[in-house]
């Protein structure tokens, strides 16, 4: 008998993987073994080995099994909703309120092989996973781009159908992405999170402290090849390139009047209406351009946070900046087209042609009044 059971686990442990089935007879073997009169104590050696191989199967066997259960989870909806003891929030079924106290017991059973990451949640766990591979499984149908995770194909497709679907319940206003609508809401609030590590500036979204960072770093990293101007920014390089192209693709319905970028198109439009929705917090005053209010509250806040490289005098808005950079320049960039004289200002010139004019009217008012004998 004792030798018909080792020859019995010697083959068990040679043969191929089984499927599920033959996995629980031999398991069932192995507690019959178990339940049967002691062995020597090579034999019980025997039969441990046997059900240790058993259960030394594929690591990943497990994962998979919970990958397929959480799958299934999400297809059935027969069954009934189940609350959780912790917060309260109810589920379809017990599998969901499983995978649920996950949030509360902070476990987190599937693994990355690659970098060690561990999740809660299979769909985050394959996320993960395609950030190593590179593969993009979802392709978009209209324009063909694809993606890594199925959620962000989602996102991309809002910008074919123009779908909305987050709306801020104070004003109405609706974004495709709930993170535009998060930023949103901190206009509302005056919520500022994002604080800038350089200066402490706080902004209500990242990409706005994005820009901000990079007027401290003083990077350019987009060239214009036309002219060579750098930007910090690829967006208003590509604004950049249609003082080249001449593109203005935006239309003023009311006049007819065109624009080349989106805040200049706003501003004028505001002309037409009247609308001033840009409104200070401090002193309460409107203004029709966001611009505007921003050169305004320089006068409350005093700040100046465009500094000359050359000098070091600070300015509160850009354009001031620009203008008193010029007066470090040699050239004179502006000329009178009358007597040649030379401007490093627009204004100063424009100042210098009336001259010119009031000289001419004169001499035109004098000849008028000359006797004739």
């Amino acid at each position: 008998m004792k030798e018909e059971q080792e020859e019995l686990c010697t083959n068990l442990d040679q043969e191929d993987p089984k499927p599920p089935q033959i996995k629980e007879e031999e398991e069932e073997l192995c507690t019959n073994l178990d339940q049967e009169d002691p062995k020597p104590p090579q034999m019980k050696e025997e039969q441990e080995e046997l059900c240790t191989n058993l259960d030394q199967e594929d690591p990943n066997k497990n994962v998979d099994d919970s990958l397929i259960s959480e799958s299934q989870c999400d297809t059935d909806t027969s069954k009934k909703s189940v609350p959780c003891d912790i917060c309260g929030k109810t589920f379809k079924g017990s599998c969901k309120l499983k995978i649920h106290m996950r949030t509360h017991t902070g476990e987190k059973p599937y693994l990355c092989n690659t970098c060690g990451k561990r999740f809660s949640d299979v769909s985050a766990f394959k996320k993960h996973t395609a950030t190593h591979t590179g593969e993009k499984l979802y392709s978009c149908t209209t324009c063909g781009k694809s993606f890594s995770q199925s959620g962000s194909l989602k996102v991309h497709m809002r910008t074919h159908t123009g779908e909305k679907p987050y709306l801020c319940n104070t004003c109405g206003k609706r974004y495709s992405r709930i993170s535009g609508l998060r930023n949103h809401m901190s206009a509302h609030t005056g919520e500022k999170p994002y604080v800038c590590n350089t200066c402490g500036k706080g902004f209500s979204d990242t990409s706005v402290l994005k820009r901000h960072a990079a007027i401290h770093k003083q990077e350019k990293p987009y060239s214009c090849e036309i002219c060579g101007n750098g930007f910090s920014r690829r967006d208003n390089l590509l604004l950049h390139m249609r003082i080249h192209t001449g593109d203005k693709p935006y239309i003023c319905n009311t006049c007819g009047k065109k624009f080349s970028d989106l805040p200049a198109f706003k501003s004028h439009t505001a002309i037409h209406t009247g609308e001033k929705p840009y409104s200070c917090s401090t002193c309460g005053k409107s203004f029709s351009y966001s611009k505007t209010l921003k050169v305004h509250m320089s006068s409350h806040t005093g700040e100046t946070p465009y500094p000359c490289i050359t000098c070091g005098k600070r300015f509160s808005v850009p354009t001031q900046l620009k203008r008193h950079i010029r007066t470090h320049k040699v050239e004179k960039l502006y000329s009178c087209e009358t007597c040649g004289k030379t401007f490093r200002q627009n204004h100063s010139l424009t100042v210098h042609v009336r001259t010119h004019t009031v000289i001419k009217h004169h001499m035109f008012s004098t000849q008028m009044w000359i006797p004739v004998f």
